[in-house]
């Protein structure tokens, strides 16, 4: 191996990998997006799933209450519906603001943002119609340099 090519391959090397990943992000473009968006999809369907799962065990407890005890119904619904108590001698205890914090933060609460972006920044920015043709073309470019400024050179034997 001669020295020039000790130089020229680790450029060849670097220019090849530059302009290949910037032609193959290009072309896959609106796949990796809709890569991420599935993941982002994928999360969110597991946190509904995991406070469905946590109401049917609330509701659960809840309906076994009902069947042991058929006065409860009768305690519960003026608390569930808002309508006045029936036993004017009976003492409800009121929410507590502990209380309501806990339940809001149980059904979750809609001003609270829980889902963040998962489409990385450089990825929507690369998407843009301008800035793809423009890697495009700048992946090819740099493919042709590397084959064209840093291939082997031939020895002219006589």
């Amino acid at each position: 191996m001669n020295k020039p090519d000790i130089i020229r391959i680790p450029f060849f090397i670097l220019f090849f990998s530059i302009g290949a990943a910037s032609l193959g992000l290009s072309v896959l473009c609106d796949d990796l997006v809709k890569y991420f968006r599935n993941v982002q999809l994928r999360e969110s369907t597991q946190k509904s799933i995991e406070k469905l799962k946590s109401f049917n065990e609330d509701y659960g407890s809840l309906l076994e209450n009902i069947e042991e005890d058929p006065n409860f119904i009768k305690r519960i619904a003026p608390a569930v519906s808002g309508s006045e108590y029936l036993d004017a001698n009976a003492a409800y205890p009121k929410a507590t603001a502990r209380e309501l914090a806990a339940a809001r933060k149980a059904f979750g609460d809609p001003n609270e943002e829980n889902i963040k972006p998962v489409i990385p920044v450089w990825l929507s920015r690369s998407c843009d119609p301008q800035k793809r043709m423009t890697l495009f073309f700048s992946g090819v470019a740099l493919m042709l340099i590397s084959f064209v400024c840093f291939r082997p050179l031939k020895t002219i034997s006589e």
